[in-house]
């Protein structure tokens, strides 16, 4: 018994002093510039740095809106591929306390029992004779002592594996974010479309009647009779072009919730909604580093690394260990006598001698670190030119939502003059015909550029790793 204790703690010794046959993990070189680009596209730099930094910044201080607070909260709660995310996590934790509760002795208890009868050409007697044994035992059962690390590695890998799987989760919750938030956007833009489809509407309707008049007293042609018409049809088309649309977004928006989201939340237009706050990406592009795909893709790469130390004690000789104590007896009342205890000690040692697995297990684990890696650095140069876009964007899209601004304020004031004159008889319907359709034109272009706006603020939010409750 005192000589079963003595081997099994020199055996949990080693154990806790194995070493590890992985290579030592160093951060890679970021294959990206180290400064945001910089040039005419993206604005006044200094402009952008006095803005806040987006780690600075918590999905309320950043989504300032309340109505959309309180979307974005009902899907972060009901949202089931969000939820579906959070169960993954759940589940690669447990395979990871799987595999960490591989450095660990399993411990059974184990009870039998044996009756036999030998008849009396088999017995040592010459008489028949029933044999009887019971015994109790508690013991371990073939447990590998991690000398070389090789459980070690697999438990350092599934690990890694469980932290990128939650930073998959936290890339999930900002996608999530992010798309509630451009489908409330383009919500608000369609209504606004709605809105300026009706108004145009009712507009050609009134101009339609007014020709149609002069027209029964003989001031005004068929043909401007005909050109009227077609601007009341084109306005008739678009009012259930948008009104289809903005159900179509109201759809995606309870899909995103995961419920149905009340009509006293949603946007009336884009002017309604709260502004966003500015932020900045600051000097340094290593800022991106901490975004959760990135991260995700770092754990993975870790995890190719303790692979590789897998693989290599693969090469080294597998030490387990069986061992278990008990009692014994004949009958099953003389179980815990005094002198019944039982004890083994089996230790096994196996020598790979040649098998070529292992070195093509090898090669497969240094392949796939090298495929690791690449995918990370594919992954950071991707969420360079994700941010590099944005911002941009965030340096031109003011200039071309004010140019276009003045665009529409020029061509209503066209508009207007062109009816004035066409009223008096200086011009033909011609002329209105082309500054009204001309200004329906500009104004769903300045829809489209404000929603661009807002949308890209959100974007640049997302790209920088923002998310976080």
């Amino acid at each position: 018994m005192n000589r079963q204790l003595w081997f099994l703690l020199i055996g949990i010794g080693f154990f806790l002093s194995s070493c590890s046959l992985a290579p030592k993990y160093t951060q890679p070189m970021t294959p990206i510039p180290a400064q945001w680009p910089q040039g005419e596209a993206y604005g006044n730099g200094s402009a952008v740095n006095q803005t806040m930094a987006v780690s600075e910044l918590s999905l309320n201080k950043f989504f300032t809106d309340p109505k959309l607070q309180k979307i974005i909260e009902t899907a972060l709660i009901n949202n089931r591929d969000l939820r579906l995310a959070v169960l993954n996590v759940e589940r690669v934790r447990a395979l990871y306390d799987i595999q960490k509760a591989q450095l660990f002795p399993v411990v059974n208890a184990v009870g039998y029992g044996n009756k036999q009868r030998i008849p009396a050409d088999l017995s040592v007697t010459g008489k028949s004779m029933t044999m009887e044994q019971y015994g109790v035992n508690m013991g371990i059962a073939s447990w590998e002592i991690d000398f070389f690390g090789r459980i070690r590695s697999l438990k350092d890998r599934a690990l890694e594996e469980y932290l990128a799987t939650e930073e998959a989760r936290c890339s999930a919750q900002i996608a999530l974010v992010s798309e509630v938030s451009r489908v409330y956007l383009a919500l608000a833009s369609d209504l606004e479309n709605l809105k300026l489809a009706q108004s145009t509407l009712k507009a050609q309707q009134a101009s339609y009647a007014l020709i149609h008049k002069r027209y029964e007293v003989g001031i005004a042609t068929e043909i401007d009779l005909y050109r009227a018409q077609t601007r009341v049809d084109a306005a008739l088309r678009d009012v259930p072009r948008f009104t289809q649309l903005t159900a179509q977004d109201k759809n995606a928006l309870n899909l995103l919730a995961g419920s149905p989201v009340p009509e006293d939340i949603l946007p009336k237009d884009l002017s309604s909604i709260s502004p966003f706050k500015e932020i900045s990406p600051g000097l340094s592009s290593d800022t991106i580093l901490t975004r959760p795909d990135i991260m995700a893709a770092e754990h993975r790469l870790k995890g190719a690394y303790a692979f590789i130390g897998a693989a290599r004690a693969a090469f080294f000789p597998r030490i387990s260990l069986t061992t278990a104590v008990g009692t014994a007896s004949n009958e099953l009342s003389g179980l815990f006598n005094s002198g019944s205890g039982t004890w083994n000690f089996a230790p096994q040692i196996a020598m790979p001698i040649f098998d070529a697995r292992t070195w093509a297990a090898l090669r497969v684990s240094k392949t796939d670190q090298k495929i690791v890696l690449t995918q990370y650095e594919k992954t950071i140069q991707t969420a360079f030119r994700e941010v590099a876009d944005a911002l941009a964007v965030q340096g031109t899209i003011n200039q071309q939502v004010s140019a276009q601004q003045s665009l529409v304020n020029a061509t209503e004031k066209t508009y207007h003059l062109s009816n004035k004159r066409y009223t008096v008889g200086i011009d033909g319907y011609l002329s209105v015909l082309d500054a009204q359709r001309s200004l329906y034109v500009q104004q769903q272009v300045l829809i489209a550029l404000r929603l661009a706006e807002l949308a890209n603020q959100v974007r640049l939010y997302a790209v920088l790793g923002g998310g976080s409750a």
